[in-house]
């Protein structure tokens, strides 16, 4: 029965990674398409509520459930499809931690162009086209953790015979 409980946590965890991850690149890029301050605030700030809310918490929760789970099924951490799993998490970790600074620094630059009655400054442009960039090798990552966990590859490390 823990097995299935774990498993149960590490999957819905996963999804709601990938599918808060989806949902908020969405949402901000159609907020973003219109160019009007409010909007953009008001999405940015739903979108950082729900990276701490949700993202953050399946960030946490996933180590935990990955390491117990492999341990129950009777897996080495060094399983190649393990190891590699763990290491476009982190990667996935190196691009996310700047993208949810980049989102609170848009929501702030959107909130004090509305407040002026301005547009969007050339500071909330180019944080919004590295924010797209860094969607890319996050999102991949993560759909390529999916595969990874689903297929269970068989990976030889490289020094291990």
């Amino acid at each position: 029965m823990l097995y299935f409980a774990l498993k149960y946590l590490h999957v819905v965890g996963a999804a709601v990674l990938f599918g808060t991850g989806a949902g908020i690149a969405f949402f901000m890029l159609l907020a973003h398409r219109t160019g009007n301050p409010a909007t953009v605030a008001a999405v940015a700030r739903i979108v950082v509520i729900a990276d701490f809310l949700f993202t953050a918490t399946a960030v946490v929760a996933q180590p935990i459930t990955g390491v117990a789970l492999a341990w129950q099924a009777g897996y080495s951490l060094w399983e190649g499809w393990i190891v590699l799993s763990i290491l476009l998490y982190i990667l996935t970790g190196l691009f996310w931690l700047p993208v949810v600074w980049m989102q609170m620094e848009m929501r702030n630059l959107a909130s004090s162009a509305m407040i002026a009655g301005q547009p969007l400054p050339r500071r909330y442009h180019r944080l919004f086209q590295l924010w797209f960039l860094f969607g890319f090798p996050a999102f991949s990552a993560v759909a390529a953790i999916f595969w990874l966990m689903i297929t269970r590859p068989a990976i030889e490390l490289v020094g291990s015979q």
